[in-house]
């Protein structure tokens, strides 16, 4: 007779201060959490243990392109996982290809390198960089103050602000940062070793700053004069959230340029799985007489689960959706209505709110410095902290972007009643400071 072994026992019983507890025991502490315990979600709403509902406005911060358990990407790994998860990229799979043939349609022509996150697709563009200069002894790579790149010692590196640096010196070497669309600040750092830069085309974790198109244009020219590469991280700010495939194509909308402005690499990552752990980078095909898309050849990068099949399913799935649904058109015009709501909030409630910003599914509204809101002084915490945790109150989730930034970053498929019913919340929370 074979043997079973018995079931475990219950872990928790949906208790807010059980699970807390687990975390406290066994998880290491390196974020700092808002007091919210999650046991569900459906489409743009989670449910707490207690099953009270929140409107979710932050998308995981920008990773859930379709929402909470969409049940066209739970199909897509159930019928994937039945076919093939995993198998080493020593092998070839249709799903990777078909994946890299979709965002090379949307980009350029070009090849696509698949990682696990964003970070890690960075550290690839930071890779393609150093080969591409390597011979000639350039390896320095300029970004902007307040960029975010990720976490590992590469990202924090290439990241433009210092809280992220401490405690991991001595920093590696080869990234110098610059403030944000001034071109002749770039012009004045450039040295011998530098051959590339990095830039946002919406600064997220720096508070959804957009950059301004003659900075784009004129990064794109520099380094055509400077033989440099120009590099664009997209993993926040691409994936039709600003309601093109990658933000500087909206941008530069409607700029005669525009034809002639084309990055060398743009990183991606966060909506590109809608919550499926998946990363990529792009490159494009030729750069000032170099094969770009071929400067990685075999034995220089490698990664054990980036590009699996079932990562890559899911992927080609939100692309099937997103233009189906013609979801980049919803982004856009719904965008500009938010946009709009967000702008006369800033207008009405100008002592609490200094204005909006972003566009597309990529918004925040800056507030007033926490001294001069009265209702904020009291405590040294971010207004921007303040304010969120007032919308935890009212049943909303935003995202903090530095000390008074709030960010708004839904999910492409959000309807504009929801988001009519956040802008409600935000504006009860706005009287209340009163």
């Amino acid at each position: 007779m074979k043997e079973f072994l018995p079931s475990p026992p219950p872990l928790i019983q949906n208790q807010h201060s059980e699970i807390r507890e687990l975390f406290n025991r066994y998880v290491v502490p390196s974020y700092g959490r808002f007091d919210l315990v999650f046991d569900r979600g459906a489409g743009s709403y989670v449910w707490d243990v207690s099953g009270r509902r929140f409107l979710d406005l932050g998308g995981g911060i920008a990773v859930c392109s379709l929402g909470h358990a969409n049940p066209e990407i739970t199909e897509a790994l159930i019928e994937q996982s039945r076919r093939l998860v995993h198998v080493s990229n020593l092998y070839f799979q249709a799903p990777q290809g078909q994946l890299a043939e979709r965002i090379v349609r949307h980009l350029a022509p070009g090849k696509v390198f698949f990682a696990n996150s964003g970070a890690e697709a960075n550290e690839g563009l930071y890779k393609v960089a150093r080969k591409f200069g390597h011979d000639e002894g350039r390896f320095e790579i300029l970004t902007a103050l307040n960029s975010f790149h990720g976490r590992t010692l590469g990202g924090i590196a290439a990241t433009g602000q210092e809280k992220v640096k401490k405690g991991f010196e001595p920093i590696m070497p080869g990234f110098r940062h610059v403030p944000f669309n001034d071109l002749d600040a770039v012009r004045a750092a450039l040295s011998p070793a530098t051959v590339a830069i990095l830039i946002e085309g919406i600064q997220g974790e720096g508070g959804i700053t957009p950059a301004t198109v003659e900075y784009l244009i004129g990064l794109r020219r520099l380094c055509d004069e400077r033989r440099m590469l120009l590099l664009m991280d997209g993993v926040q700010c691409g994936h039709f959230r600003s309601g093109r495939f990658q933000s500087f194509q909206r941008l530069l909308e409607g700029v005669s340029e525009v034809q002639q402005f084309l990055p060398d690499g743009v990183s991606m990552a966060k909506s590109l799985g809608g919550g499926f752990p998946i990363g990529a980078f792009w490159v494009r095909r030729d750069a000032h007489g170099v094969a770009l898309a071929d400067i990685l050849s075999a034995g220089t990068h490698a990664t054990t689960f980036g590009g699996t099949p079932l990562g890559c399913a899911v992927a080609s799935k939100i692309f099937d959706v997103i233009e189906r649904d013609q979801l980049a058109e919803h982004v856009r015009s719904t965008g500009d209505w938010l946009k709009s709501e967000l702008e006369r909030l800033a207008r009405t409630y100008s002592g609490y709110v200094r204005g909006a910003r972003g566009l597309g599914f990529m918004q925040g509204f800056e507030l007033q410095p926490r001294e001069q809101i009265p209702a904020f002084a009291k405590t040294d915490q971010p207004a921007s902290v303040q304010f969120v945790n007032r919308l935890h109150d009212a049943g909303v989730l935003t995202i903090p972007s530095g000390t008074q930034v709030v960010r708004l970053l839904p999910a492409l498929n959000i309807g504009r009643a929801q988001l009519a019913e956040g802008l409600e919340k935000i504006e009860t929370v706005l009287k209340s400071l009163g």
